[in-house]
């Protein structure tokens, strides 16, 4: 795996980054703890084709939790929060390229299965 493959962990997918995203054209990754500015910002870059204007990280701190008596604390993880130039995007939902046919089954592929009962 690349160096830039490993300083973007995953994508941010919750409410509020999404939001974020569609208001202020901003995308949220969780990334490498020992990962620099400079670092997500060429990884950005590089891997989607996209043009960073500022990154702001922040790391989050594990919260407490609890199952039954016993208490325990979730690891904590460095976020960075990517804005992009006006006109640039990614977009995590697109279907292309995945090998995914939109007209591959039907519902009629679908109707014969309600039909047969199991003997």
């Amino acid at each position: 795996m690349s160096q830039l493959h490993q300083t973007l962990i995953r994508p941010i997918l919750t409410e509020k980054s999404t939001l974020d995203g569609e208001l202020h054209n901003k995308v949220s990754f969780k990334i490498d703890p020992k990962a620099t500015k400079q670092q997500v910002r060429k990884a950005v870059e590089e891997l989607f084709g996209v043009t960073v204007v500022k990154v702001n990280t922040q790391v989050v701190p594990g919260k407490p939790k609890r199952s039954g008596r016993r208490t325990y604390r979730r690891s904590g993880y460095k976020k960075a929060v990517v804005t992009l130039a006006e006109g640039s995007s990614i977009d995590f939902f697109a279907m292309e390229g995945d090998g995914f046919e939109e007209d591959e089954f039907g519902p009629e592929d679908f109707a014969d299965d309600a039909d047969e009962t199991v003997e």
